[in-house]
């Protein structure tokens, strides 16, 4: 009983990093589409979000299974309700980045300067590295991996402050621009959203091993 149990908590794990895959993709194809102005690469994040909900569902089920099969107890039951948190802000992640991908045809982020590509580019980055450390940790019960990843949202905070303060000059030197940059600060907002639920996701790795959640 307890070898299937181990299993299935094997391909919990592996379906876990798969959605989060997912979500890494789902981020970089909308800041791609965003950088390069490409609106039919945009469309496809929608395609990719789609696929972070089916495997929500699939993971939620395999969790479900698994507590009323195996009626876990302690620390087993801690990894399985981690899991289902951990899924719901996965999928928000995916339709974080489906909303920055739907902005794309009102904006150019060229009309926000070079500073403001760099500063979202940046954000992304930052933002793909959170998603995949927290999945990693969970898999590998690996707490200061985790730890880093909280640590780690301070940065996006800082870019999205330094964005907002930019767009507030640009506006003040060419308030024609008011509309089209505001949105630039709407997608920053969306990965600093984005990098808040890979926080989340990170505290409940930190709760999966010690029980313990802030």
């Amino acid at each position: 009983m307890r070898n299937r149990f181990e299993m299935q908590l094997e391909e919990l794990n592996v379906d876990l990093i798969k959605m989060g895959a997912a979500c890494e993709t789902a981020i970089s194809m909308a800041v791609k589409a965003l950088l390069g102005n490409d609106i039919s690469l945009a469309e496809g994040v929608k395609e990719t979000e789609r696929e972070i909900d089916h495997m929500e569902r699939n993971i939620e089920g395999l969790c479900m299974k698994l507590i009323l099969q195996q009626q876990p107890v302690a620390r087993d039951l801690r990894t399985i309700s981690s899991a289902l948190k951990m899924i719901t802000d996965m999928e928000r992640i995916g339709d974080q980045a489906a909303d920055i991908a739907g902005l794309i045809k009102y904006c150019n982020i060229d009309d926000a300067g070079s500073r403001c590509r760099e500063d979202i580019a940046k954000m992304a980055e930052a933002a793909i590295k959170m998603v995949t450390a927290s999945v990693d940790a969970f898999v590998k019960l690996d707490i200061d991996s985790a730890k880093q990843v909280i640590s780690a949202d301070d940065e996006i905070d800082g870019l999205f402050i330094k964005i907002k303060g930019d767009i507030i000059n640009i506006i003040a030197e060419n308030a024609a621009l008011g509309e089209t940059v505001f949105d630039i600060v709407m997608i920053a907002k969306y990965l600093e959203r984005i990098g808040d639920h890979a926080t989340n996701i990170a505290e409940w790795v930190v709760f999966s091993i010690t029980g313990e959640h802030e």
